[in-house]
């Protein structure tokens, strides 16, 4: 317990409640060490391996409440507020993880058992094999449609890059009907025309 000294008493009054508070915490505080120091060495990960998943995961979610309590209080008695410290986000993260804990508590026992199930592995296999056959109807079921699909584009594609192919020419600058006034100015360009350019 913590006692005022006569000094502190006479230079400041503090109030009785904030020292009944102190004392009340201060023996809490007594009283989680000697329960931590009995708890801590369960943490052992050869001894939860041993524990259903569920408990361990209970377990493990005790020790960090712990710490994160424990290290608010720290915060707290240096005059920081946790709220406002970069440790809020795992604080926040840990209440996720509360929640998410109490619901898997609250499963009725066909939810249980396909919850051991999955633990044992069993769920797994059970159901990538079902997945994967989902997986082969859909591709099935799906690969004529991508098929027809690239096939009509290709045509597409070939029409527009080969236009009507009539003078045996592949490709979309096709000389289709060029008459003779074209074929003699073709010839009749000179270097000295370059920038002179004929579009027919």
């Amino acid at each position: 317990m913590v006692k005022p000294t006569e000094h502190d008493s006479e230079s400041i009054a503090v109030p009785e409640s904030v020292m009944d508070s102190v004392n009340t915490t201060l023996s809490n505080l007594h009283e989680l060490r000697s329960h931590f120091e009995q708890f801590l060495p369960l943490m052992n990960p050869q001894i939860l391996s041993q524990i259903p998943p569920l408990q361990r995961a209970h377990s493990l979610f005790l020790l960090s409440k712990i710490t994160s309590t424990l290290l608010a209080l720290k915060l707290r008695c240096t005059g920081v507020q946790p709220d406002n410290h970069s440790v809020k986000s795992e604080f926040d993260r840990l209440d996720i993880y509360q929640d998410k804990l109490e619901r898997l508590l609250d499963l009725n026992k066909e939810q249980r058992q396909k919850m051991r199930n999955l633990s044992r592995g069993e769920g797994q296999k059970r159901k990538h094999g079902e997945r994967a056959g989902q997986k082969r109807k859909y591709q099935s079921s799906e690969r004529p449609s991508v098929q027809t699909a690239a096939k009509e584009f290709l045509e597409k594609a070939t029409r527009e890059l080969l236009g009507g192919n009539n003078g045996g020419i592949k490709g979309p600058l096709q000389i289709d009907n060029m008459s003779e006034d074209d074929d003699d100015q073709v010839d009749n360009f000179s270097e000295d025309d370059d920038d002179k350019l004929l579009v027919p």
